[in-house]
């Protein structure tokens, strides 16, 4: 996305002046082809919006001011009718988003021609198959490389860092300047509802050898490597820092794939449904949208920080926050 004079007084007028969100962060359906160990998405399985309720959601996201389209969670690629949603958002001036595992990325690159960024999770080479139960090299890094021919944009490769990718992370900074991509940065985040034996596999427990990783991608981004993170918010990253004031439930308008609207990711308390209409939940949930994150001890999701962080007009972040 243009960061165009234009482009940023709309944006201010929506956040500061309208108090609407940014974004509409959507889950656009309930079903994945990985079952990754540290995940919870994957066994919900439920309802999904049906094409004709997603592209009124669209038109109705415009006209309440939205200038970006996330399509994410579980797995977006699963969805036959992706690329109608897709091109129904841009048709309607929004600009798109869509996060992907990238398992059926090669077979699909070609339909993604209306989408403007894309994001690949990519938490390593050699650890990958460990982490989710795939060759990296031989069923994500071709859709990669395919999809790239489709791109106008950079594609991001984001890595969320664990106890089981440290030692893959250089490797992995290195393959996205060699291909031409970007790459981002987020530590794990431990969910409640998942067993404790995973999080000991794969949480962060060696704090000194996850210190030199985040201190290594400071570096190479220093370098010129393409890492979108700014310093800021990799400094609290590697110390762990949540001391942020999270804006999140204010520039994201979260919709499951049933059509419930929550607050975000990790606080999961529904705000209303769709079907109630944006504004009206918008505007009746605004106490209730103040007081959650209260009592939230917050996360590092890059996509809410580097975003707070912006919003609180952090010069640094401004500068070297390099995604859109």
């Amino acid at each position: 996305m243009s960061r165009s004079p234009l482009t940023a007084t709309r944006a201010f007028w929506q956040t500061r002046i309208r108090k609407r969100p940014l974004v509409l962060s959507h889950a656009i359906n309930s079903r994945c082809n990985m079952k990754c160990s540290f995940c919870e998405y994957w066994k919900q399985n439920g309802p999904e919006m049906t094409l004709q309720e997603i592209t009124g959601l669209l038109d109705e996201a415009k006209d309440f001011g939205i200038m970006i389209y996330n399509a994410w969670t579980t797995e977006p690629l699963l969805r036959e009718d992706l690329s109608q949603i897709l091109l129904h958002a841009r048709e309607l001036g929004i600009v798109t988003f869509l996060i992907t595992n990238g398992l059926l990325l090669e077979k699909r690159a070609e339909e993604l021609k209306d989408l403007d960024y894309l994001s690949v999770s990519v938490d390593g080479i050699n650890s990958y198959r460990e982490i989710r139960g795939v060759d990296f090299k031989t069923k994500i890094l071709p859709g990669i490389i395919k999809a790239k021919r489709y791109m106008k944009n950079p594609i991001l490769m984001n890595c969320v860092l664990s106890g089981r990718n440290l030692d893959d992370i250089e490797e992995l900074i290195l393959l996205a300047a060699e291909l031409g991509v970007s790459i981002a940065f987020e530590p794990m985040y431990e969910f409640s509802g998942i067993a404790d034996e995973v999080w000991k596999n794969m949480g962060i427990r060696d704090v000194e050898k996850y210190h030199r990783t985040v201190d290594m991608i400071v570096e190479m981004k220093k370098e010129g490597y393409p890492i979108i993170n700014s310093y800021t918010y990799l400094k609290m990253v590697r110390d762990m820092n949540t001391d942020f004031r999270c804006h999140a439930g204010e520039l994201i308008l979260n919709v499951t794939a049933d059509g419930t609207i929550e607050h975000c990711r990790v606080q999961n308390e529904a705000l209303g449904n769709v079907k109630d209409g944006l504004e009206k939940v918008w505007e009746s949930s605004r106490e209730k949208r103040k007081q959650i994150p209260l009592n939230c001890h917050r996360c590092l999701f890059f996509g809410y920080v580097e975003n707070s962080l912006l919003y609180d007009m952090n010069l640094e972040v401004m500068r070297h926050y390099k995604w859109m």
